[in-house]
């Protein structure tokens, strides 16, 4: 395909992604004002954020493996259409219960934008020109990270508009890239044999993965880590988990290949990503209610103060993309990637309600070069050393531990953030000799109903337990440099992943009906 013709068929691709960035960006400026309208509490501020991040983490297998038997256009806009769906409830919620249901239809069409656009990538464009082709992704992450914080804040700020059209913002953005996918993706159709998915191992894994994350978001909060719900929660997960993996072992057709995790490099990308996930997502998930609270800005000036981050995203990812397509060379970006986003959040995690904005945006830039560098790229390494065949499940699993770590890292640290908070502000309401400062902890406040004393007591709470979050986010960083440092570069193969299909099955001459079956499909 030429250059121009690639473009074109990644332009739905970029227009689908935009969207499923934009639901996450322009909902987080929104949220401190859309939990104190809903009369909602801390908890249910971490669960609008942690239920999409859920449902994404545990369809993305599935939609992973789908697209290795079916028409990935097809499966392309039926995501979109789950998400347009997930955003119209949301938009329409008046109780955060709703709201949260509304978020789990978000993350499974999400899930699917996820896994597919970069299998849909892999399988048009050839690991060594892919880089090139991520920047570009990587320029509309950034594009969407910036305008969504930015167009929430405008829309909550609007009094005629308001944060419901936070969510209806996205809809019309989702049904263009139903449109364009239709008109520009084209992807070769290939006969294949009846296929067969394992719809018992899909359930078990969601339900396993389901069971934990939903301790994970609950322990520490609605009960005790040592508890009997913890022990219920965590038994379910583990043997339904342990149940997965037999069934998935004597699968015909599994959702999660085992095998694929005898490849050296896809194991330590995964475990890479699982503890970026952690990192990333669970230290800036909070930096929004940071800058409303702690530092007492609106929504639309909070949304400004995330570009250096953001900015610090977009030039890392283009320039590191340009040059490993120029040069074939990536192991560095990766190890360097890692190792600058450790410091950012170590730097991060010494802010404080009074911290400098100039210095802010020094270490929030750190982290968006390390971020930029790194997180792509850990997919691209994968990609270039698995068979064409297996570039689905392949992807959908770095995709998924991502999304999991991610989970994981909003929902444990969403709890040590209401904890640290309650803790501070009870502590210091003690020493000021007052009193109310419990139950202040527990909601997300309304900053301009509060008197000023009580006022800087919460900007002061709120500071320290977000520099808390970062501190308890950079070791899981510095854990994911350990593992990319083990990771064996190889040359990236200069042939598009149809090419490589083709090849594979000509060698194999149709092999087994397995083998058959996953590569029969790349469109």
């Amino acid at each position: 395909m030429s250059n121009r013709q690639i473009l074109q068929a990644m332009s739905g691709l970029m227009a689908g992604m935009f969207v499923a960035i934009l639901a996450g960006t322009v909902v987080s400026n929104a949220l401190p004002r859309i939990i104190a309208d809903l009369g909602a509490s801390q908890s249910s501020y971490t669960w609008v954020v942690t239920a999409e991040l859920l449902a994404m983490t545990a369809t993305v297998p599935l939609w992973g493996k789908l697209s290795d038997l079916y028409n990935q256009k097809l499966l392309l806009q039926l995501s979109l259409g789950m998400f347009v769906v997930g955003s119209l409830l949301a938009g329409f919620s008046h109780e955060v219960g709703l709201l949260i249901f509304s978020r789990v239809a978000q993350g499974i069409g999400a899930g699917g934008l996820t896994a597919l656009a970069q299998v849909v990538m892999a399988a048009i464009i050839p690991p060594r020109q892919l880089g090139k082709y991520s920047g570009i992704f990587g320029a509309v992450f950034a594009v969407g990270t910036v305008a969504g914080p930015l167009i929430g804040g405008v829309l909550v700020d609007t009094s005629w508009l308001g944060w419901r059209w936070c969510f209806f913002i996205g809809v019309p953005f989702a049904l263009l890239a139903i449109v364009l996918l239709q008109r520009t993706l084209k992807l070769p159709a290939v006969r294949r044999r009846e296929v067969k998915i394992d719809f018992l191992g899909a359930f078990l894994i969601v339900a396993g993965i389901c069971a934990l994350l939903i301790w994970v978001s609950l322990a520490g909060n609605q009960f005790d880590w040592a508890s009997w719900q913890t022990a219920a929660l965590t038994g379910t997960g583990a043997v339904l988990l342990a149940v997965a993996v037999y069934v998935e072992s004597r699968a015909a057709e599994p959702v999660i290949p085992l095998d694929i995790f005898r490849n050296r490099t896809v194991t330590l990308t995964t475990v890479a990503s699982l503890l970026v996930g952690v990192a990333m997502f669970g230290g800036t998930v909070f930096l929004s209610q940071y800058f409303q609270v702690s530092l007492g800005k609106s929504a639309t000036v909070a949304g400004l103060m995330s570009l250096p981050m953001v900015l610090g995203l977009l030039v890392s990812s283009t320039v590191a993309g340009q040059i490993i397509s120029a040069t074939g060379k990536w192991k560095v970006y990766l190890v360097a990637g890692a190792a600058v986003m450790t410091a950012g959040l170590a730097l991060l995690s010494t802010i404080g309600r009074d911290t400098h904005f100039a210095l802010l945006s020094l270490y929030m830039a750190v982290l968006g070069v390390g971020v930029g560098m790194l997180m792509q790229n850990l997919v691209l390494a994968a990609q270039n050393d698995v068979p064409a065949a297996e570039l689905g499940a392949a992807t959908s699993v770095l995709s998924f531990f991502r999304s999991m770590g991610g989970t994981i890292g909003t929902s444990v640290l969403g709890a040590i953030l209401a904890n640290r908070v309650t803790e501070e502000i009870t502590k210091s309401v003690a020493e000021a000799g007052a009193a109310g400062g419990q139950s202040a902890g527990h909601g997300v406040p309304d900053m301009a109903t509060l008197p000023a004393p009580m006022r800087a007591i919460v900007e002061n709470a709120y500071g320290v337990a977000t520099a808390d979050l970062f501190l308890v986010a950079t070791p899981f960083a510095l854990l994911a440099l350990v593992a990319v440092l083990f990771v064996k570069e190889k040359p990236l193969k200069t042939t598009s992943g149809m090419e490589r299909l083709a090849e594979e099955s000509a060698r194999t001459g149709g092999a087994t009906p397995s083998d058959t079956d996953r590569a029969a499909q790349v469109g």
